[in-house]
Formats: structure tokens, C-alpha cells, sequence
């Protein structure tokens, strides 16, 4: 088996290739992974099919590792996206001479090397290397034990396509060692790996970003919420909440906490909670919910806190657009929130106030995803400031330098 450190270091001498690869090139590696994913199929659902027979999970978990050929449709979709967008290198984001005719443009380049530990979730394998091929980077993937075999059929696939096509895969590489002293190893590799990206459970999450000391970018949790203000369409809200809820409870924009302002609580409560228990979803809820629906179980501290990744919801109501921001910014891990309104102030302050990184008005937090951004794909959700916010897409992947043309200037 590679060492950790000798996969970052082949990562790393190949970068130059697809780094310096121009938009033509990209395209046609893009082109050929995708037509790996499907040619490759039978072999990708058998490793697949290995990884879920040994697995003794939740059936979120499970949700998420399973592959079938939908989803490797969707995944090969996502590669085919990433062709028709434009290539970020190269583009010129600022251009401007200075009084003694110094011309200084901002060129976007790639970042380098990117590392990612994630669990479960195999199509983040394709997704990372579609746009790391795009973005002119080169990228170090570390799945977890539970995907081993899905990740590493899919990573062989691709790779050896591109291969068969003519140009030089190194700049994937994967990590082969899923103990816990080989992912702090890649933690550490800092002469190897330009930047990290952590995408899993807020454990994982929270690990990378201590024990790292290769900067990171962090994607977060999703404790997403959404809060209905008292002008709210009933049937909006009904559709966009169990939309939500149920559409993958599993994933991060899944919908984790419910708030409703206090005099529409009456009306809105047993239609809204009503819905999503016939669809199997347990409810907890404050005292004055549970007055209005006693079905509903006390909820704890804890529970406006959780990201639940399955059936079941967290309620609250509120005495106005205020006072929903206000428990958001506590509660929230600042993924994905919504409000339901036909109240323009309120949704106008709704958007100024609350701070994550996708706000909605009237639309289900499920639309955080880098495909359905335009994307093609996305690296993760990013829940922090720096460097990127939200779906982590093409640009998101980019750095930027300085390119000053002179013609003999000499600084006084």
C-alpha cells in the first residue's frame, strides 16, 4: 500500500500537467471520466454493492453510500455540466495602469493540490475529480472504510480512461489508507497539499479544522430551518416544508427545524405538522406547540441544535421575523434557511439578518446544491467566511495573482 505522504507528493508532481492543461484538454478529460462512470457501471455497482453488504449503519448512512444507476447517470450528468461552463483560469478579474504605466491585472489560477476527507457519498469522488479537472487542479481523495471499494472503482475507472486517451492521470491520486493515523497524516502533508476540504459529519468536520495544518476550507452541517411568518401561502409552505423534510432527509439541506410566528400558530400548526406526521416524520416541538397539537414530544436544548439526517423535525414558534432570526443565528449551523411570506418587509429583513450561507424566500432549501446553482458539481457546501461561502463550484477552486507588465519602470 502508498504511503499517505508518497499519494500527496505523486499528487503534487503531477499538478503542473492539469494546471497548465488548457480549456480543450479539460473538456475532453471531463468528457472521457464521464463515459468511465458509465462503460464502467457494472464493475462501480458491484464494488458498491460489496461496500453496502458490509455496512452496518443507520439507513441515512446507508441512503448516502448506496450507488445505483440512476445516481451514476446523475454523476456522469454532473462531469458532462462541467464541459459547457466556462473555464475560470486564465480570467481576468481586475486590469488597471497606474500613473507611471504599470499595467497590473488579478489572473484567477488554480489552487494546486486539493485534499478532501469524506464519508460515505461516492459520487463526491467524481464530482471532486470533474472539478478539479476543470479548475486546473489536481486532487488528493480520502473516502472513508465504509466506500472504500465504490471510491476506489470509480477513481480506477476514470483514471484509467483518461489514460486511454491520451493524457496523464496522476493528478488524481487516492488515498488507500482509511485508518485514523493516515487521515492526520494527510492533515499534516503541507509541503504536498495547497488546501483541504473536509465534507461529512460535523465530527469529521470539526477534526479537520483542529488537527489540520493545512489551511481548510470547511464545509459545515446542516441544521436548516424555515420559518413561516404570519402572512404565509398555507399551501406554499405545506409543499416547500415537505419538500424539504422528505425529498432526502439524509443530506445537509435537508430541512431540520421548523419556526412559526405565534398568531398564525393556530391556523398553521395542524395543517403543517399534521402533513408531515402522516409522511412518518416524528415532531418535538416548545410547550405552546404542543399545546396546539399534543402529539407532538417536548423538545429539548438539544434539539434545536441537531442535525437530525432522518425523520424528525424540531418546532418553535416566535413572536415575529425578529425574534425567528434571532433563534436561527443561535441555532443554526448557517447552511441553508428559508422564510415563507407574502410580506415583503418581512422577507426583506429575513434576508439581511439571517446569517448563513443561502437564504431563501419561498423555496425549499433542498435547491443548495452546486448542480442545481449552475455549477455542474460542487466540492461542498461551505458554512464559513473564508475563502468561499456556499457551494464550493469552479471559481470557489481558484486562487488569484497579480500579473504587473512594465516597460523598464524602476521604483523611486
Amino acid at each position: 500500500m502508498t504511503s499517505v505522504a508518497e499519494t500527496c507528493k505523486a499528487a503534487k508532481l503531477g499538478s503542473s500537467a492539469i494546471g497548465l492543461a488548457d480549456t480543450s484538454a479539460k473538456n475532453k478529460m471531463l468528457s472521457s471520466a464521464a463515459a468511465a462512470l458509465l462503460d464502467s457501471e457494472k464493475e462501480i455497482l458491484s464494488a458498491n454493492a460489496e461496500d453496502i453488504k458490509k455496512c452496518n449503519r443507520p439507513a441515512q448512512f446507508v441512503d448516502r453510500l448506496m450507488l445505483n444507476h440512476e445516481r451514476l447517470c446523475d454523476m456522469a450528468n454532473g462531469l458532462d455540466k462541467l464541459i459547457s461552463l466556462p473555464d475560470p483560469i486564465g480570467e481576468v478579474t481586475e486590469n488597471r495602469t497606474l500613473d507611471n504605466g504599470l499595467n497590473i491585472s488579478k489572473v484567477r489560477v488554480p489552487l494546486g493540490v486539493i485534499g478532501i476527507i469524506y464519508e460515505a457519498r461516492p459520487n463526491v469522488t467524481a464530482d471532486a475529480i470533474g472539478l478539479c479537472i476543470k479548475s486546473g487542479n489536481a486532487v488528493v481523495l480520502r473516502g472513508s472504510a465504509d466506500a472504500y471499494n465504490s471510491n476506489k472503482a470509480v477513481v480506477d475507472a476514470v483514471k484509467a480512461r483518461i489514460a486511454r486517451d491520451g493524457y496523464n492521470p496522476e493528478f488524481i491520486q487516492f488515498i488507500e489508507d482509511t485508518t485514523r493515523e493516515g487521515a492526520e497524516t494527510l492533515m499534516k502533508c503541507r509541503e504536498s497539499i495547497d488546501v483541504l476540504i473536509p465534507r461529512g459529519s460535523a465530527e469529521l468536520i470539526r477534526t479537520v479544522v483542529e488537527k489540520s495544518t493545512v489551511p481548510v476550507i470547511e464545509t459545515g452541517a446542516g441544521n436548516c430551518h424555515a420559518y413561516i411568518e404570519s402572512s404565509a401561502d398555507i399551501n406554499k409552505a405545506v409543499n416547500i416544508i415537505l419538500n424539504g423534510k422528505l425529498r432526502r432527509p439524509s443530506v445537509c439541506n435537508a430541512l431540520e427545524s421548523l419556526l412559526v410566528d405565534d398568531n398564525a400558530a393556530n391556523d398553521f400548526l395542524p395543517v403543517v405538522l399534521g402533513a408531515l406526521r402522516d409522511k412518518g416524520v416524528t415532531v418535538c416541538g416548545d410547550e405552546n406547540v404542543r399545546k396546539i397539537c399534543n402529539y407532538v414530544l417536548p423538545a429539548t436544548e438539544e434539539d434545536y441544535y441537531a442535525e437530525f439526517l432522518s425523520l424528525k423535525i424540531s418546532v418553535k414558534t416566535v413572536k415575529n421575523v425578529a425574534e425567528a432570526c434571532k433563534h436561527i443565528n443561535k441555532y443554526s449551523t448557517h447552511h441553508s434557511e428559508v422564510i415563507i411570506t407574502e410580506n415583503k418587509n418581512a422577507a426583506d429583513y429575513f434576508a439581511r439578518h439571517t446569517d448563513s450561507a443561502a437564504v431563501y424566500v419561498n423555496a425549499s432549501t433542498c435547491f443548495t446544491d452546486g448542480f442545481q446553482f449552475g455549477f455542474g458539481a460542487e466540492m461542498g457546501i461551505s458554512t464559513q467566511k473564508l475563502h468561499a461561502r456556499g457551494p464550493l463550484g469552479l471559481s470557489q477552486l481558484t486562487s488569484e495573482k497579480y500579473v504587473i507588465r512594465g516597460n523598464g519602470q524602476i521604483r523611486p
